[in-house]
C-alpha cells in the first residue's frame, strides 16, 4: 500500500504546485544570466530608440525591429511603472562594452542600450535591431525588468525559427519547453509600421 500511495502523493503535490500557472494558462518568464556586457556606464542617449542615436547623421546598420510587449504578474495583472531595460550587440555582433571582444569597431550609430517605463497597461515599446549572432551565441536581446515593488527579472529574448537556437547552451538550459517558448518570439515583417522593419511582441510574466 505504501508503494502504491507514494506516486499518488507526489503527483498530487506536483499538480498543486503547478495549479496557479496552469489555471491561468500562463508560464512565468524564466530568468537568465545578465551576461558580462551589461553597460558599466549608460550612453548619454538611453531612450527607447536604439537605432537612432541623438546627434548621429545616420541610423544603425542592420534590420530594424520594433520590440513591443507587456509586463504582467502571473495573475495577468499589469505592472505599471516598471523599468524595462534592453541591451544587445550591434549588427556585427559587437557590444558597446569595454571588455567586449571585437573584430571591428562598434557601430557608433547604434545605441546598444535603452530603457523605458511601462505605462498603466504594463506596456512597453522599443525600436531596435533584429539581434545578431556572435561566436558561441544565437541572436538574443537581454532584458531587465525592475518593478516599483517586488522582485525584478533578468532574462533574454530569442528569435523564433533561428537555426542557431538549437546549439545555444544558455537558451537550452531552460529545460521546460513552455518556459523556453516564452522567451522565443517571432520577428515578423511590419511594413505597416516602418518599411523593411520587423515586429516582435513579448509578454513578460513576473512569477
Amino acid at each position: 500500500m505504501i508503494i502504491a500511495r507514494r506516486p499518488l502523493v507526489l503527483a498530487a503535490s506536483t499538480l498543486l504546485l503547478a495549479a496557479p500557472a496552469l489555471a491561468q494558462g500562463r508560464v512565468a518568464t524564466p530568468p537568465q544570466t545578465r551576461g558580462p556586457f551589461y553597460p558599466p556606464t549608460f550612453p548619454e542617449d538611453s531612450d527607447a530608440d536604439l537605432v537612432r542615436v541623438r546627434g548621429a547623421q545616420a541610423d544603425a546598420m542592420g534590420t530594424v525591429a520594433h520590440l513591443r510587449g507587456h509586463v504582467r504578474r502571473l495573475s495577468g495583472d499589469p505592472v505599471p511603472g516598471a523599468i524595462v531595460e534592453i541591451w544587445q550587440c550591434d549588427a556585427q555582433g559587437i557590444y558597446r562594452h569595454p571588455r567586449a571582444p571585437r573584430t571591428s569597431a562598434f557601430d557608433g550609430n547604434f545605441q546598444g542600450y535603452g530603457r523605458v517605463a511601462t505605462d498603466a497597461r504594463g506596456a512597453f515599446a522599443f525600436r531596435t535591431l533584429r539581434p545578431a549572432p556572435y561566436p558561441g551565441r544565437t541572436p538574443h536581446i537581454h532584458v531587465q525588468v525592475t518593478p516599483r515593488d517586488g522582485a525584478g527579472l533578468v532574462t533574454q529574448l530569442y528569435v523564433a525559427g533561428e537555426p542557431l537556437n538549437a546549439r545555444d547552451g544558455i537558451l537550452n538550459a531552460i529545460r521546460d519547453p513552455a518556459a523556453r517558448a516564452a522567451v522565443t518570439i517571432p520577428f515578423v515583417p511590419a511594413d505597416r509600421i516602418e518599411p523593411g522593419a520587423l515586429l516582435a511582441e513579448a509578454e513578460i510574466l513576473l512569477g
